[in-house]
């Protein structure tokens, strides 16, 4: 049995899938998922599990370079956007290397989830709670 922390099979085969600028979308439950990328559906009921459960898990398996926001979330939603930036702050110390964020509009983000490998599901009922991870490298 595995023994890290990201148990999920689904989502631990997608994490060791990406490469390089490849981007995960950890989304919240309104979300609309495009066809294209692989949908893992985490999401049970409202607020189960939140998105900043999920992204504790991954940011110990996964090596992040920047990290992409809808700039909605600065005004909508301030109390998540500095829950979220104080995780990244952390991860950006455990990985030994600066994690950037930007900011584009909740319309543009929709529009690059297209892009992305796969969109991970949350039960997150924030507003503007949508996340585009960008891998890196650990090296």
């Amino acid at each position: 049995m595995k023994k890290t922390t990201l148990l999920n099979s689904h989502v631990s085969a997608q994490v060791a899938s990406l490469g390089h600028t490849d981007t995960l979308v950890l989304a919240d439950a309104g979300l609309p998922i495009p066809n294209g990328p692989q949908r893992i559906d985490l999401a049970v009921s409202p607020g189960v599990p939140d998105l900043l459960s999920v992204l504790g898990p991954l940011l110990t398996e996964l090596q992040l370079e920047t990290v992409t926001l809808a700039k909605e979330v600065i005004t909508v939603s301030p109390e998540w956007h500095q829950q979220l930036l104080a995780h990244l702050e952390q991860a950006s110390v455990t990985q030994g290397k600066a994690i950037t964020v930007s900011y584009i509009s909740h319309e543009q983000l929709k529009q690059h989830t297209t892009q992305a490998k796969a969109v991970i599901r949350t039960g997150e009922y924030t507003p503007y709670a949508n996340v585009i991870l960008h891998c890196g490298v650990p090296f």
